[in-house]
Protein backbone atom coordinates (compact mmCIF):
# COMPACT_ATOMS: atom_id res chain seq x y z
CA UNK A 1 0.00 0.00 0.00
CA UNK A 2 1.41 3.30 -0.54
CA UNK A 3 1.68 6.50 1.42
CA UNK A 4 -0.45 8.23 -0.96
CA UNK A 5 -3.23 5.59 -0.32
CA UNK A 6 -3.12 5.59 3.62
CA UNK A 7 -3.82 9.47 3.19
CA UNK A 8 -6.77 9.10 1.29
CA UNK A 9 -7.90 6.21 3.86
CA UNK A 10 -7.91 8.40 7.06
CA UNK A 11 -10.93 6.88 9.28
CA UNK A 12 -11.91 4.46 6.55
CA UNK A 13 -12.91 0.95 8.30
CA UNK A 14 -12.71 -0.38 4.28
CA UNK A 15 -9.71 1.12 1.59
CA UNK A 16 -10.01 0.83 -2.27
CA UNK A 17 -6.94 1.58 -3.88
CA UNK A 18 -8.62 2.84 -6.88
CA UNK A 19 -11.15 4.52 -5.32
CA UNK A 20 -10.69 5.35 -1.69
CA UNK A 21 -12.81 4.88 1.25
CA UNK A 22 -15.98 2.76 1.02
CA UNK A 23 -16.74 2.17 4.21
CA UNK A 24 -16.21 4.60 7.34
CA UNK A 25 -16.22 4.30 11.03
CA UNK A 26 -19.49 4.84 12.74
CA UNK A 27 -19.31 8.46 13.54
CA UNK A 28 -17.54 9.58 9.97
CA UNK A 29 -19.34 10.80 6.84
CA UNK A 30 -18.67 9.16 3.59
CA UNK A 31 -18.27 11.76 0.93
CA UNK A 32 -18.10 10.44 -2.73
CA UNK A 33 -17.42 12.51 -5.74
CA UNK A 34 -16.70 12.19 -9.30
CA UNK A 35 -13.52 13.15 -11.38
CA UNK A 36 -14.59 12.29 -15.02
CA UNK A 37 -15.44 8.34 -14.68
CA UNK A 38 -13.72 7.80 -12.08
CA UNK A 39 -15.52 7.76 -8.04
CA UNK A 40 -13.51 8.44 -5.09
CA UNK A 41 -14.48 8.70 -1.31
CA UNK A 42 -13.00 9.61 1.49
CA UNK A 43 -14.30 9.72 5.32
CA UNK A 44 -15.37 13.62 7.00
CA UNK A 45 -15.88 14.30 10.30
CA UNK A 46 -18.41 16.91 8.67
CA UNK A 47 -19.91 17.32 5.08
CA UNK A 48 -18.22 20.54 3.20
CA UNK A 49 -19.88 23.14 1.66
CA UNK A 50 -22.71 22.30 -0.87
CA UNK A 51 -23.53 18.80 0.95
CA UNK A 52 -25.55 17.82 4.14
CA UNK A 53 -24.58 14.89 6.21
CA UNK A 54 -27.29 11.89 6.70
CA UNK A 55 -27.28 9.23 8.73
CA UNK A 56 -28.06 5.50 8.09
CA UNK A 57 -28.08 2.39 10.13
CA UNK A 58 -25.19 1.07 7.68
CA UNK A 59 -23.32 4.20 6.60
CA UNK A 60 -23.66 7.94 6.87
CA UNK A 61 -23.03 10.14 3.73
CA UNK A 62 -22.32 13.15 2.61
CA UNK A 63 -25.25 14.20 0.07
CA UNK A 64 -24.85 17.04 -2.67
CA UNK A 65 -27.93 20.02 -2.65
CA UNK A 66 -29.55 19.73 -5.69
CA UNK A 67 -29.06 23.22 -6.42
CA UNK A 68 -25.50 24.42 -7.40
CA UNK A 69 -25.61 27.68 -6.35
CA UNK A 70 -26.54 26.54 -2.56
CA UNK A 71 -23.71 26.61 0.10
CA UNK A 72 -25.20 24.63 2.66
CA UNK A 73 -28.57 22.97 2.81
CA UNK A 74 -30.58 21.33 5.03
CA UNK A 75 -31.75 18.50 2.76
CA UNK A 76 -31.51 17.67 -1.14
CA UNK A 77 -33.93 20.76 -1.62
CA UNK A 78 -33.87 23.04 1.22
CA UNK A 79 -30.98 25.71 0.95
CA UNK A 80 -29.90 27.21 4.31
CA UNK A 81 -27.62 29.81 2.54
CA UNK A 82 -26.66 30.66 -0.62
CA UNK A 83 -23.51 31.23 -2.47
CA UNK A 84 -22.36 34.68 -3.36
CA UNK A 85 -24.45 36.78 -5.69
CA UNK A 86 -27.77 34.86 -5.08
CA UNK A 87 -30.14 35.31 -2.38
CA UNK A 88 -32.21 33.17 -0.38
CA UNK A 89 -36.17 32.51 -0.36
CA UNK A 90 -37.98 30.07 1.53
CA UNK A 91 -35.08 27.24 0.85
CA UNK A 92 -34.53 27.88 -2.52
CA UNK A 93 -31.72 30.30 -3.94
CA UNK A 94 -32.30 33.06 -6.59
CA UNK A 95 -30.10 36.16 -8.71
CA UNK A 96 -32.88 38.50 -7.89
CA UNK A 97 -35.47 38.48 -5.19
CA UNK A 98 -39.20 37.19 -5.61
CA UNK A 99 -41.81 39.80 -6.38
CA UNK A 100 -43.06 41.30 -3.01
CA UNK A 101 -39.98 40.60 -1.23
CA UNK A 102 -36.86 42.58 -0.72
CA UNK A 103 -33.02 41.94 -0.33
CA UNK A 104 -32.05 42.01 3.25
CA UNK A 105 -27.91 42.58 2.18
CA UNK A 106 -26.78 41.30 5.69
CA UNK A 107 -28.12 38.30 5.04
CA UNK A 108 -28.45 37.70 1.43
CA UNK A 109 -32.50 36.80 1.96
CA UNK A 110 -35.20 38.02 0.66
CA UNK A 111 -37.89 39.35 3.27
CA UNK A 112 -41.77 39.51 2.20
CA UNK A 113 -42.80 42.71 2.05
CA UNK A 114 -46.19 43.35 3.17
CA UNK A 115 -48.87 45.23 1.72
CA UNK A 116 -50.71 47.59 3.73
CA UNK A 117 -54.60 48.38 3.02
CA UNK A 118 -55.76 52.32 2.92
CA UNK A 119 -55.75 54.46 6.02
CA UNK A 120 -58.55 54.46 8.34
CA UNK A 121 -60.21 57.72 9.04
CA UNK A 122 -58.17 59.89 11.88
CA UNK A 123 -59.78 59.92 15.48
CA UNK A 124 -61.45 62.25 16.88
CA UNK A 125 -58.88 64.66 19.10
CA UNK A 126 -58.63 63.75 22.45
CA UNK A 127 -56.13 64.64 25.54
CA UNK A 128 -56.57 61.98 28.51
CA UNK A 129 -59.94 60.29 26.77
CA UNK A 130 -61.08 64.15 27.09
CA UNK A 131 -62.57 65.72 23.33
CA UNK A 132 -62.65 69.14 24.92
CA UNK A 133 -61.27 71.35 27.45
CA UNK A 134 -57.74 71.21 26.06
CA UNK A 135 -55.80 73.44 23.33
CA UNK A 136 -53.58 70.31 22.16
CA UNK A 137 -54.45 66.49 21.30
CA UNK A 138 -53.35 63.37 19.47
CA UNK A 139 -55.55 62.12 16.75
CA UNK A 140 -54.55 58.49 15.29
CA UNK A 141 -55.42 56.69 12.42
CA UNK A 142 -54.28 52.97 11.04
CA UNK A 143 -54.38 50.76 8.23
CA UNK A 144 -54.62 46.76 7.85
CA UNK A 145 -52.39 44.15 6.39
CA UNK A 146 -53.93 42.00 4.26
CA UNK A 147 -52.87 38.06 4.17
CA UNK A 148 -50.42 36.51 6.59
CA UNK A 149 -46.80 38.60 5.79
CA UNK A 150 -47.61 40.63 9.08
CA UNK A 151 -46.99 37.02 10.77
CA UNK A 152 -44.23 36.53 8.56
CA UNK A 153 -42.34 39.13 9.87
CA UNK A 154 -42.46 40.93 6.60
CA UNK A 155 -40.97 44.78 6.41
CA UNK A 156 -44.13 46.67 6.80
CA UNK A 157 -44.41 50.71 6.35
CA UNK A 158 -46.09 52.15 9.54
CA UNK A 159 -49.48 50.83 10.03
CA UNK A 160 -50.65 53.48 12.57
CA UNK A 161 -50.07 57.47 12.88
CA UNK A 162 -50.38 59.89 15.04
CA UNK A 163 -50.85 63.36 15.11
CA UNK A 164 -50.84 66.89 17.43
CA UNK A 165 -54.20 68.46 16.75
CA UNK A 166 -56.26 71.82 18.15
CA UNK A 167 -59.13 70.98 20.70
CA UNK A 168 -61.85 72.92 21.41
CA UNK A 169 -60.57 74.83 24.88
CA UNK A 170 -64.27 74.99 25.88
CA UNK A 171 -66.37 72.29 27.00
CA UNK A 172 -70.16 72.80 26.17
CA UNK A 173 -71.87 73.40 29.38
CA UNK A 174 -68.76 74.06 31.05
CA UNK A 175 -67.68 70.13 31.91
CA UNK A 176 -65.44 67.96 30.84
CA UNK A 177 -66.70 65.70 28.22
CA UNK A 178 -64.74 61.79 27.72
CA UNK A 179 -64.57 60.31 24.57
Amino acid sequence: VSAGLLENCTGCVLCSEDNGCITCHHRLFLLIWRDGIRQYGMCVHTCPPGYFGVRGLEVNRCTKCRSPSCESCFSRDFCMKCKDKFYLHKGQCFRQCPPSTAAQPGTRECQEMCEPGPWSEWSPCTHEGRTCGCKWGLETRVREVAGATKEEGGICPALLETRRCRMRKHCPGGEHHTA
